[in-house]
């Protein structure tokens, strides 16, 4: 998706214009934050720890501009081969962390979702970053406030959280904590717009406003099969007839990861025991500990071909 016509730089009248985005962790999210914002005219510098894991990224981000290309200049080769060079030419790739953020104005990170490893890199940019730099967490389900808890710069923090795949997802959920100021939440927002995105607000609460619905709403789901209730492929063809979802809430388990929800609603048991909406599931537990992870190790709660 190119967001290039849209606008050059994000600015509003609180906010600051983002020119420069350092992104921490080039996996698929990582990539594919860093394609739409090269797209949209932004300097990208894309970190991560190992060359092969940069090269990877690249491999991901090209195979995508490939899609784009072909779909916006199908019968303009010269077109499409100059706009591929364009955003190319936006993108860096780096293993040195302390350089790539020393003239950035805006950080993401994407990197694991483990708080421990975010916390220590969060505590290190900050001492790094320009004061002007902003900084954000992709996180989709750990708190913000706790994330960057060691930064000093409280009044330049946020999140962004994209969804996957980021080039073809329109939405993006802009976090807001109870320290982030005015001026931050305004870039962040026009950021997105510039991007192309369709942007909505959250505070700093669990799972922010999609995760916290769908969660719950897809181990309800287990919980039905658990009881016997329903088969994961009846559950599936009620919630896409009867709602008109594109996925059923098994199905929808199985793309996602079944490790990674029940990484989310073990986290948030964790932290809200009382908390009724955060239910685990015992035959989540089992099938994940059976290394059943989904459609992308081939079986989750359905069987898929290699």
């Amino acid at each position: 998706m190119a967001a290039s016509s849209i606008a050059k730089n994000a600015t509003s009248s609180l906010g600051r214009t983002i020119k420069t985005v350092t992104i921490i962790g080039g996996g698929l999210m990582g990539s594919g934050i860093a394609q739409v914002a090269a797209e949209s005219n932004h300097k990208v510098i894309l970190v991560d720890q190992k060359q092969e894991f940069l090269d990877k990224s690249l491999n991901i981000i090209q195979t995508s501009l490939k899609r784009v290309i072909k779909k916006k200049f199908d019968k303009d080769q010269q077109g499409g081969e100059k706009y591929l060079n364009d955003v190319n030419g936006r993108i860096q790739t780096s293993l040195n962390l302390e350089e790539s953020i020393q003239s950035t104005d805006l950080v993401i990170e994407a990197i694991v979702e483990n708080l421990g490893i975010k916390q220590k890199l969060f505590k290190q940019i900050d001492q790094i970053a320009p004061k002007h730099t902003i900084l954000t967490s992709n996180t989709s389900s750990l708190p913000i406030t706790e994330i960057v808890q060691d930064v000093k710069r409280q009044d330049k923090v946020g999140g962004l959280h994209f969804f996957n795949p980021v080039p073809v997802m329109k939405l993006l959920e802009v976090i807001r904590t109870s320290s982030t100021s005015d001026e931050t939440f305004q870039t962040l927002l026009a950021f997105g717009k510039a991007l192309g995105k369709t942007t909505v607000s959250c505070k700093d609460t669990p799972g922010f406003i999609v995760n916290r619905l769908l969660v719950p709403y897809m181990i309800e789901a287990i919980h039905m099969i658990e009881r016997g209730d329903a088969t994961p492929e009846d559950i599936d063809t009620a919630m896409k007839l009867g709602a008109g979802y594109p996925m059923g809430p098994i199905e929808l388990l199985d793309y996602v990861g079944l490790d990674t929800s029940k990484y989310i609603v073990d986290g948030w048991k964790k932290r809200f025991p009382d908390d009724a909406s955060f239910k685990t599931s015992e035959l989540l537990n089992k099938i994940v500990g059976e290394g059943k992870l989904g459609k992308k190790t081939g079986a989750g709660f359905y069987k898929y071909s290699k």
